[in-house]
């Protein structure tokens, strides 16, 4: 059987016992994955060096093989905070107006990209299968052609692909979406960034996209198709079934002391709708005042990407928004929004999420969210909670029980969060068990296996060119 490479900016195999919490659902399908197909997963440490010399560090864990490199300060500073960080993400999530375009940034990727490529490169078998993933690694695969890999490379983008109108303000775009062209399957999360890929084939490079999903340009021939990405049902169930789950469960239904809870679990990051979130909920307050004192929101977001100057700008306006609603609305006994900046582990978060009557997931843009379907696999099937949830967030497509709303919108956050309040048990239910289906089938092993069948059965030309790339 073919070995399964995979390739991540950073890696996240399994820590022996007693290192760390419990591992992310992608983590955990992903060793499986090579557990069954044998291989290695290969990225950054997260360390730096002084100086780049190639040595990979190979460590094996529950039968999984990591092999990591360090990364230069210049290498860090470059590739990953600034044209990855301050550079892509913010334009493949809509908000060119914070993109930053730094010749220096477009080099360093680049420079690491051929890093990278140089390291693994000469540990991958002819019969090898490589799966690449995410933004940090787009021109990775026409990198590993340039070293002469025929080998089937596969790759998944996490997060939303922009409109051709937007993608256009890349300086260069040209170079790094031809250079998805030497994969030979490439994934994403939803069939909305599907056809946005689709779309600017068509228009900027004069290419064909059949309905089967394969795409033509040139003599280069790809396969492109929508793999939305699910949580590893199985575990989290566990987790949430778990003693940890229910200590925390009862810890939070203790402190809210009778008052319906409203949980939002986010990373620290402009695309979550933080801000949009929590002016909705001001609005609900104001709009009802009968249930002040009733309720409150627990909004839990760990800080990231301290080293981008935008994050700490996001961190600042939140911490200001919440004290002042806090400030307008608070009681002695009461304090309407518990604003709280640290992670928590999984058992934890199940126990939260099944003490919280009502989910508040308001991102902008998101690829997926995997808390909404965290949300769903953590209630009760007897007493289930209520998901709110953006029309904007990938998971949308799949969980359409949940009560969608504009994030932009105060009044459609106002409105979703009294009848969220209101809603008949019957009717709670009724929704829960929809979404549940969906997250119970569709979820990450379900994901790996679809990836990986296309992967290793997609007929076609395999892309031995050379892919002309300038960003």
């Amino acid at each position: 059987m073919s070995r399964l490479i995979v390739i991540s900016n950073r890696v996240a195999a399994p820590r022996p016992q007693g290192e760390g919490g419990a591992q992310g659902g992608l983590a955990v399908a992903l060793s499986a994955a090579l557990r069954e197909y044998r291989g290695f997963w290969f990225g950054w440490s997260g360390n730096k060096t002084d100086e780049f010399t190639g040595h990979i560090d190979f460590q094996r864990h529950e039968g999984v093989t990591s092999a990591t490199i360090d990364l230069e300060e210049q290498d860090v500073d470059e590739y990953y905070n600034g044209y990855a960080n301050r550079t892509l993400w913010p334009l493949f999530h809509y908000r060119i107006d914070l993109a930053e375009y730094d010749r220096s940034f477009a080099g360093g990727y680049e420079r690491v990209n051929e890093r990278f490529a140089d390291t693994v490169s000469p540990l991958i078998e002819p019969d090898d299968l490589v799966w690449v993933h995410d933004y940090h690694l787009i021109p990775l695969g026409a990198q590993l052609r340039e070293r002469g890999l025929k080998n089937r490379i596969g790759f998944f983008l996490h997060i939303p692909f922009p409109p051709s109108r937007l993608m256009v303000s890349l300086p260069f775009h040209e170079g790094l979406v031809l250079s998805l062209l030497a994969y030979d399957v490439i994934g994403f999360q939803t069939e909305e960034w599907l056809e946005s890929f689709r779309h600017y084939i068509s228009r900027e490079l004069g290419g064909h996209c059949e309905p089967d999903g394969t795409i033509h340009v040139g003599d280069r021939s790809v396969h492109a198709a929508a793999y939305p990405i699910g949580i590893d049902y199985a575990e989290f169930s566990a987790a949430a079934r778990s003693e940890g789950a229910k200590c925390a469960c009862e810890r939070l239904t203790a402190s809210a002391a009778g008052k319906h809870v409203i949980i939002g679990v986010d990373r620290l990051d402009y695309s979550k709708g933080l801000e949009e979130r929590f002016l909705g909920y001001r609005r609900f307050l104001e709009e009802h005042e009968e249930c002040q004192g009733k309720l409150f929101l627990l909004q839990i977001a760990p800080p990231s990407r301290g080293e981008v100057h935008t994050y700490e700008i996001i961190r600042e306006d939140l911490d200001e928004l919440s004290g002042r609603i806090n400030g307008e609305f608070a009681e002695v006994d009461w304090v309407p929004i518990r604003y709280v900046n640290q992670g928590y582990d999984r058992e934890d978060l199940a126990g939260f999420y099944r003490a919280a009557g009502i989910a508040l997931i308001t991102p902008l843009r998101d690829g997926m969210n995997l808390v909404a379907k965290e949300y769903v696999a953590a209630q009760d099937p007897e007493n289930p909670g209520v998901l709110i949830l953006s029309r904007f967030a990938g998971a949308a497509l799949q969980l359409k029980d949940a009560l969608l709303v504009n994030p932009y919108s105060k009044e459609e956050i106002s409105d979703a969060i009294m009848k969220a309040l209101s809603m008949p048990k019957e009717e709670r239910v009724r929704r829960w068990q929809a979404m549940h289906e969906s997250v119970q089938n569709e979820d990450v092993v379900w994901w790996r296996r679809s990836f990986v069948s296309a992967l290793r059965g997609q007929k076609g030309e395999s892309g031995t060119g050379r892919v002309e790339q300038r960003f």
